[in-house]
């Protein structure tokens, strides 16, 4: 269970800060005593949030120690896990030798996209694709479960309706989509799965708990659209399969975006948790879900304390905030507030869009 990218994943974190500060700095101050002021901002967030050989090694053993726990961990106990190591149902990776038209449906963002692709095994490999990315207004991100997903089925039915000549689907063959859904879910079967809770700036209370292939199918089922989710993923999982479709060799995918998360494969055996047959492939794909990863050996700051305490979800996905996409601009956007204040950063007035939280993006 691979150590480095916990240490890459925490240091980039620190890398950006620094950098930006410093430049901006250097652009902006006149004053000596202005320039004193701000690095000394400055160097208290590197020195806070440094990340020697040492401390990443405290790190990566304590996630480690969280893996093994987690893949021990029950049903009822995983809710109490910081990794709940969740089984994906994936046994079995492409192999580059599959053949047909599939689509693939994206959601794990503040935009969801929509995938047709056409496969012709492993001489052509992918001999067509499409796809379409949509935004999700705001307001549907903190809505009712059945406005999402009605918004998101109505998108998928246009581009269903987009189909073109150069995409064959065989006669009387169903149209099969691939939901890959990039929240914590404890999944029953390859194409089932209730919601554990939303992450990356979601919060639909009437959804968690719920099967959201069933919300997707009813979704799909009111648009008249005639087609069966086969496989429901997360996106990590998805990376993983993606990767091993070009390359026999990959074992792990990691997402660094809106969110941040890690997907491996792991040897059946392997797994306490796992109570059914082992599959005859050996393996199966773990789901980690280390955006929850939390540990005292994290390099937070009072930067993260406050973010934290004042985000959808405070105590939860500690990890994630510290270096996803969803969190670093807003991090960068406090950094500089008090630059401003103590600073004068940007001369006798805070610029009120600095004042707006998550507005760097």
């Amino acid at each position: 269970m691979g150590k480095v990218v916990v240490g890459a994943a925490v240091i980039c974190t620190a890398a950006v800060f620094a950098a930006t500060a410093v430049v901006v700095v250097r652009r902006r101050m006149q004053s000596s005593e202005q320039w004193a002021k701000a690095m000394a901002i400055v160097k208290e967030f590197e020195e806070k949030f440094g990340t020697p050989t040492w401390k990443l090694k405290q790190v990566a053993d304590a996630m480690t120690l969280e893996m093994h726990s987690g893949l021990a961990a029950s049903d009822s106990e995983a809710g109490i896990r910081k990794l709940k190591m969740l089984i994906s149902y994936v046994d079995n990776l492409p192999s580059g030798n599959e053949k047909g038209l599939f689509y693939a449906l994206d959601l794990g963002g503040t935009n969801f996209r929509v995938l047709r692709v056409q496969l012709g095994g492993e001489v052509n490999g992918i001999v067509n694709q499409e796809f379409a990315e949509v935004s999700i207004p705001s307001d549907l991100m903190v809505g009712t479960s059945e406005a999402l997903f009605d918004f998101i089925a109505a998108e998928l039915a246009k581009f269903v309706d987009q189909e073109g000549q150069d995409f064959q689907l065989p006669t009387g063959r169903q149209r099969e989509l691939g939901f890959t859904f990039s929240f914590p879910v404890m999944q029953s079967s390859i194409a089932s799965g209730n919601l554990i809770r939303w992450t990356k700036g979601f919060y639909i209370d009437d959804a968690v708990g719920q099967d959201v292939v069933a919300e997707l199918t009813r979704a799909m089922e009111k648009k008249g659209l005639d087609m069966r989710v086969s496989a429901l993923v997360n996106d990590t999982v998805g990376t993983l399969a993606g990767g091993r479709y070009s390359n026999k060799d990959v074992i792990a995918a990691v997402i660094l975006g809106t969110g941040t998360n890690a997907a491996y494969v792991e040897r059946a055996h392997a797994i306490p948790k796992w109570h059914g047959l082992l599959p005859r492939s050996g393996e199966m794909v773990i789901n980690m879900e280390w955006g929850n990863f939390n540990s005292s050996h994290l390099p937070l700051t009072e930067y993260d304390h406050v973010l934290d305490a004042e985000s959808l979800n405070p105590g939860e996905q500690i990890f994630e905030k510290i270096i996803s996409g969803m969190y670093l601009g807003e991090i960068v956007r406090r950094v500089l507030c008090r630059m401003a204040e103590e600073a004068s950063f940007f001369g006798d007035t805070i610029p009120p869009k600095l004042k707006v939280p998550f507005i760097l993006r």
